[in-house]
């Protein structure tokens, strides 16, 4: 009964719910990906597949702590695959 009554004092907040789910998953990529784990593999996780529409999980690779998070990787594998073959 009191999740009724909380949708009336507030009935916009199915508009932020998903705000935290994002959130949540945003620090789950980041975290998962800081211990090694490719970001296929990582958006393949029910986890993620469960709190987030394909939108929102858009919406979460566009956060800047996510592009830095995971670009940086990216850029220096790229710097260190570089170097490798040039020597």
């Amino acid at each position: 009964m009191s999740r009724l009554s909380d949708f009336f004092r507030n009935p916009f907040s199915f508009l932020t719910a998903s705000k935290g789910a994002e959130d949540r998953v945003a620090a789950y990529i980041i975290r998962e990906h800081d211990r090694g784990r490719s970001l296929e593999d990582i958006l393949d996780d029910p986890y993620v597949a469960n709190r987030c529409s394909e939108q929102e999980i858009r919406r979460v690779l566009e956060r800047p702590e996510v592009v830095n998070a995971i670009g940086d990787d990216v850029a220096a594998a790229r710097a260190a695959t570089g170097n490798q073959s040039s020597s």
